[in-house]
Formats: structure tokens, C-alpha cells, sequence
């Protein structure tokens, strides 16, 4: 019998003896198959703003990577947690990091990096910005000299933008997708529908939102052409007379319609009451009336017309419309004079009103409805770009890494295709800032690709299997963002619910999504995220660190290299060789803290409050 066979205590439970998994013995990503140590990391609790503490127990517990939270999952708002840990915390974090020899990464709190609430506006935005600075200035407190792995996700309360299924036939589709107006920043849910009168195949959703802006914008301009239209009756009404045939209207002589723009003026201006002109002037009552309903008519949607007037031109500017911006630039030129003569001649508005429509009509239609991933993968990109070029100025070489994680599939931009877009844009728009103040074009494309990436969350995107996604489609969304994964979290699930299993314990290929991101980058940092399943099992959850499930699972190397590997001594109580055996119950060393045993948490163990000699609770 071999040495290691000697008091071999009873197996873990996930043994392959216990007919639970035929290979877990051996790490479930196969015999060769085996992670260090040093790769594989845990977060700290999220639950409390004591990270020191925290990260203090992760460090006791072995393991060479720690992610500190700064992610609230509590409530009380996305900085609740970050603005209740003191300065100084990050601080002696970082001297128990060079003291022991961890190494640090950062999750920042969970914001919407567009701003978007209920509804959206820039100075949203703006706030949440402001949030990710601070929370990355302040993470550079725990490595200074090192670029810190900073994680926020690509979204935090955004609906997916596309929902997209595998069909019976094996065919991904979409069936509805997300808009928003940005005029009024309103979101807006719709059905994906093919249209048969058409002959479409498929859905085309940038399609389907050129033709809403179109008829959008056309109503409005048929709105103001009938409003000025009806004002332009009343006021031709007013200014004439109807012939005796009835079939042509007459001009007024030049006395009586100066008379009669004189009462409207003074109308108008307050200085007489109709009441006055109809003790004076009975016959012209009428016609005063007539010419001030023209007028309301047209000042109203003089407003409304000034209004799209501005959008057209914002956007013909922002889109660089150079035969647009000719047409608009015209017509202003022209109205701008006649408008200060309205009071005298309020016909006037009227045809340039009807004038000024035509010329609307003929510009492109502005896109005021936008696709919400089009449209959230520009602002979160701003928002992106702006907090990694704020690390840049201040920390230069030693500046945080802003790493986007995929949100749990069915969130906003949670695919790989959303963080590749989003990335690609927070990196353009980096470059576009670095430019303008000064850097060369290679040094900001240098900096923009190192300083922002993808956190790839492998449970998080297994979750697409809901919708009837399979391993190969698995494979197929870490191909295309592996080559910009800068980190990645792990955890186990069945495909339909965030239960954060530890690893082996689902249906996630790790196996196959690690190979493909090992070949860009082969020591990237892994985050092994299962609290929440603990905590569900009735221990100690998120305050309880999983190192010897997760190094069981991965085969990690005991020593750091070579035999024994965790999945082959972690079920056994021990051996002549290898430490204490079952010489005397554990138990007793962990409360008493005899050599070579668990010590009290005060010294980094994990019997809380008892004496190591008495039992007594420690006051």
C-alpha cells in the first residue's frame, strides 16, 4: 500500500466514486487539464463596506488573487457601498498586498453606464460618470504602481436591446427589440415583425427605424402645413371680402385694411379691448377677430416649427449634411428679416410658414428614434472612454484598466457582440480625446487597447441557453471577444437562472471558452464568483472563501507545480507524509489552536470568538 493510502479518511463528495461526476477526481476540465493557483482569485464580500477585514480573511485563506468589492448588492444606491469605506482602507489594503504578495483586482460599482433610468438624459449621464472616476481614483490606492484591473458592467438596468432566440429550426432570430426617442428620451419596446406586403425574409430593424423616423417626421411637418394652412384662412378671410358671385375673394381697399391692422395692433398689444372696437367700429369687430384667430393659429405652430427646425439643423450639422445645412442656411437667411415685421403683416408668417415646411420636407428625416444598442453603445462608450482618459491624465503608466463584463444574458449589451461593439467605440472615442489634447495617433491606440478591455463572465453568457443557444454558440461568442478579454469571472449554472454553482457543478464549457481565451492570453486573472450557491446550501455564503472547491475543481497544483494536485488530497484526511492525519480530532485544534492547526480569526482563522485555551467568547 502506498504511503498516501494511509488513513484515507472519507472522499469529497464530488468524487468520481461516489457516482456524482465520472471525472470530477481527476478536475472536471480533464487529467492535463490543470489552472495555478496564482491564476484563480475570489472577490471579498459586497455586502459590507469593511473590505480591509475582508480581504484580511480572503488572504488567510490561501488564496494568490483577491477582487475587492466595491459593488453594492444591498441596495441603498450603486456608491452606497464604495462611499461608506474610509480612504484609508485602500491604503492598508495595499500594504497588506506587498506584505503578503496577493494580487489585487477591483469591481466597481454597478452603474448604468448611459445614465438611463426610467426615461434618459445627458446630465444622468453625466452623474454616473462622475461615479466611475471617483471609483476608479480611489481604486488606485491599491496597486499605485500597477494597473489595476478595474471591472464595471456594460450595463445595469437596461432591457436587452435585441432579443434573439434559436427557433425550432435551428435558426437565430429576433423577436423585439428596444428603441428610444432621444427627444423626449423615451424607451419603447417593439415586435420584430417581418413585413410580408414587402416580401421581407427577415427582420431589419435599421429598416424598420428609418421608415418610423420618416413617418415621425412627416406628421409633424403635415401638422404644422395644416395649422398654417387653417391660419392663413382666417387671416386671407379677414383681409378680404367675398365678391358677390361668392366664388373669389376681393382685397379690402388700402384705408380700411390699415384701419383694421391698426385695431388688431392694439389688440394684440393690450391697449384696447374688443369691446372698445365694437362700439367704434361695429363692422370691423368681426374682421379683427377673424385676424386674431389667423394669428393664434400661426404663433402656436410657429413654436412647433421652430422646434424642427432646430432638429433638422442639429442634425444635418452633426451628420455633416453639407446639401442640407445649404437648404436650411437659405430659408433662415431669408425669414430672419420678414420676421420682425409680423405684427404689421401676419400674413406674412403664414407663407413662410407653408415655405419653410416644404423645405423641411426635403432634408433627410432626422433620427430622433434610434436603436437603444446603437444608441447605448455610443453613450456608454463616452462614458467609458471618458473615465479610462481620466486615469490616463492622472496616473499615466500606472492607470487603472477599465475591463466591461457582460451582465447576465437578457440585460443590456450582454452578448459578445455588444461588449466587441462597445469596446471597439470607448476605445475609438479614447484615441479621438487623446488626439485632440496633444498624443499622437499610435501612442492613443497603444494606451486606448491597453487600458480598455472585456471582463468575460462565463456563467453570465451561459445563460443564453434559455433562449435555445448550445455549447457551440458558446464557443462562437468567446471567439470573437477573446481577443479583448482582459479578465474573466467564473461560475457553474444550467443555463436559465444566475445561481453561480462552483465550477463543474453545471453545463458552462469552461473548458472550451478558457482554451480560447488562453491562446490571447494565457495568465489572465480567473474570479471564481460562487458565494451565492453556498449561501443557498445554509453556510456561510459570500463571507465563506471556496479556494478548496474551486482548486479541486481546476486540479490546481497543491505546491504550485507539479504533484500532488488539490482534486487528488482534498478528500483525504492525511497521510505520514503530508501533515497531521487523524492523530487527535480536528475540532480540537480549532478550538484551542494547538501547532500546526487552524488558529483563531484574530490571527487569520476561521473559529469566530472562542479562546484558543478556554472555549470562553473573547470580549
Amino acid at each position: 500500500m502506498e504511503t498516501g493510502e494511509i488513513y484515507r479518511g472519507r472522499g469529497y463528495a464530488f468524487d468520481s466514486a461516489y457516482g456524482i461526476a465520472e471525472d470530477y477526481g481527476n478536475s472536471f476540465l480533464g487529467m492535463d487539464y490543470r489552472i495555478p493557483p496564482s491564476n484563480i482569485g475570489f472577490p471579498s464580500d459586497p455586502t459590507t463596506a469593511n473590505q480591509l477585514q475582508k480581504v484580511s480573511e480572503k488572504i488567510s485563506s490561501g488564496t494568490r488573487t483577491i477582487e475587492v468589492a466595491g459593488e453594492s448588492i444591498t441596495g441603498g444606491g450603486p456608491m452606497s457601498l464604495m462611499d461608506k469605506m474610509p480612504k484609508q482602507f485602500f491604503n492598508e489594503i495595499n500594504r497588506l498586498r506587498k506584505l503578503v504578495g496577493v494580487d489585487l483586482t477591483f469591481h466597481g460599482p454597478l452603474v448604468e453606464p448611459t445614465g438611463a433610468k426610467q426615461g434618459w438624459k445627458e446630465d444622468d449621464r453625466l452623474s454616473v460618470e462622475r461615479q466611475m472616476k471617483s471609483a476608479v481614483r480611489r481604486s488606485h490606492d491599491l496597486d499605485p504602481k500597477g494597473n489595476l484591473v478595474v471591472t464595471f458592467h456594460s450595463s445595469n438596468g437596461l432591457p436587452e436591446p435585441e432579443t434573439k432566440i434559436i427557433n425550432e429550426k435551428g435558426d437565430e432570430v429576433r423577436t423585439e427589440f428596444w428603441v428610444i426617442n432621444e427627444d423626449q428620451g423615451r424607451f419603447e419596446n417593439v415586435a420584430a415583425e417581418v413585413n410580408q406586403l414587402a416580401k421581407e425574409k427577415a427582420v431589419n430593424p435599421q429598416k424598420m427605424i428609418e421608415k418610423r423616423n420618416e413617418d415621425a417626421w412627416f406628421s409633424q411637418l403635415q401638422s404644422i402645413n395644416f395649422n398654417a394652412n387653417q391660419g392663413a384662412d382666417h387671416i386671407e378671410n379677414a383681409l378680404s371680402t367675398i365678391a358677390e358671385d361668392r366664388r373669389r375673394r376681393i382685397p379690402l381697399p388700402e384705408e380700411e385694411r390699415e384701419a383694421l391692422l391698426s385695431h388688431y395692433k392694439s389688440v394684440v398689444k393690450g391697449e384696447k379691448q374688443m369691446e372698445e372696437i365694437k362700439k367704434l367700429e361695429p363692422f370691423i369687430q368681426p374682421k379683427v377677430e377673424e385676424l386674431t384667430q389667423g394669428d393664434i393659429y400661426l404663433r402656436s405652430v410657429y413654436g412647433s416649427f421652430q422646434n424642427l427646425f432646430n432638429t433638422a439643423y442639429n442634425y444635418a450639422e452633426e451628420h455633416n449634411k453639407k446639401e442640407d445645412l445649404e437648404k436650411l442656411n437659405k430659408f433662415r437667411d431669408e425669414i430672419g428679416p420678414k420676421l420682425q415685421d409680423l405684427e404689421n403683416n401676419p400674413h406674412i408668417l403664414a407663407e413662410e410658414l407653408i415655405k419653410g415646411v416644404n423645405v423641411l420636407r426635403s432634408v433627410q428625416a432626422p433620427q430622433t428614434i434610434r436603436l437603444m444598442r446603437e444608441w447605448a453603445i455610443d453613450k456608454a462608450g463616452t462614458t467609458f472612454a471618458n473615465v479610462a482618459y481620466d486615469a490616463y491624465k492622472e496616473f499615466k503608466d500606472s492607470a487603472p484598466i477599465i475591463s466591461i463584463e457582460n451582465p447576465p444574458a437578457g440585460s443590456g449589451l450582454s452578448r459578445a457582440e455588444d461588449l466587441r461593439d462597445l469596446v471597439k467605440a470607448s476605445r475609438k472615442k479614447f484615441e479621438d480625446m487623446a488626439v485632440e489634447k496633444g498624443m499622437s495617433r499610435s501612442e492613443a491606440e497603444r494606451q486606448s487597447k491597453k487600458l480598455l478591455g472585456v471582463t468575460w463572465d462565463v456563467g453570465h453568457i451561459n445563460m443564453i441557453k434559455g433562449h435555445g443557444y448550445e455549447d457551440k454558440h458558446l464557443v462562437k461568442q468567446t471567439e470573437m471577444i477573446a481577443p479583448y478579454v482582459k479578465h474573466v469571472h467564473l461560475s457553474d449554472n444550467f443555463g436559465l437562472e444566475h445561481t453561480e454553482l462552483p465550477m463543474g457543478m453545471g453545463n458552462v464549457p469552461t473548458k472550451k471558452m478558457l482554451d480560447i481565451i488562453h491562446k490571447y492570453n494565457s495568465q489572465v486573472k480567473k474570479i471564481a464568483e460562487t458565494g451565492d450557491w453556498f449561501s443557498r446550501q445554509g453556510g456561510l455564503g459570500l463571507t465563506q472563501t471556496p479556494f478548496r472547491q474551486t482548486m479541486e475543481a481546476f486540479g490546481s497544483p497543491v505546491y504550485g507545480k507539479g504533484t500532488p494536485y488539490w482534486n487528488q488530497v482534498a478528500g483525504r484526511m492525511g497521510s505520514y507524509s503530508s501533515g497531521q492525519g487523524a492523530i487527535n480530532p480536528p475540532i480540537h485544534h480549532s478550538i484551542y489552536g494547538a501547532g500546526f492547526t487552524t488558529l483563531p480569526v484574530e490571527l487569520g482563522g476561521q473559529m469566530s470568538g472562542q479562546s484558543r485555551v478556554s472555549g470562553a467568547p473573547i470580549e
